[in-house]
């Protein structure tokens, strides 16, 4: 099992990375509108704050399950992130 660190750079990588796809694609179409674009970094940033208080969290008793599902979230919100950058084409 990966420790809480590592959990923790996923968490700051992967929504950073798609932050980092919304400011590219804002400069490549910036004749359109970018509210849409907007919205979706701040949903990025709420699910950062949300997925690393979760990771902080020092009350869980079955640590394993937590981060599980801390992970699968991730990825979740991830996906969910990068279909609506997908979507603003």
């Amino acid at each position: 099992m990966a420790n809480v660190r590592d959990l923790k750079k996923d968490i700051n990588y992967v929504l950073g990375d798609i932050i980092e796809a919304v400011y590219v694609w804002e400069y490549a179409n910036t004749d359109k509108d970018t509210k849409k674009s907007e919205a979706i970094i701040d949903e990025a940033i709420e699910a950062f704050d949300e997925l690393i208080t979760k990771a902080n969290d020092k009350s869980v008793e079955n640590k394993k399950l937590h981060f599980k599902a801390i992970r699968n979230d991730l990825e979740l919100k991830g996906k969910s992130l990068i279909e609506k950058i997908n979507k603003l084409a």
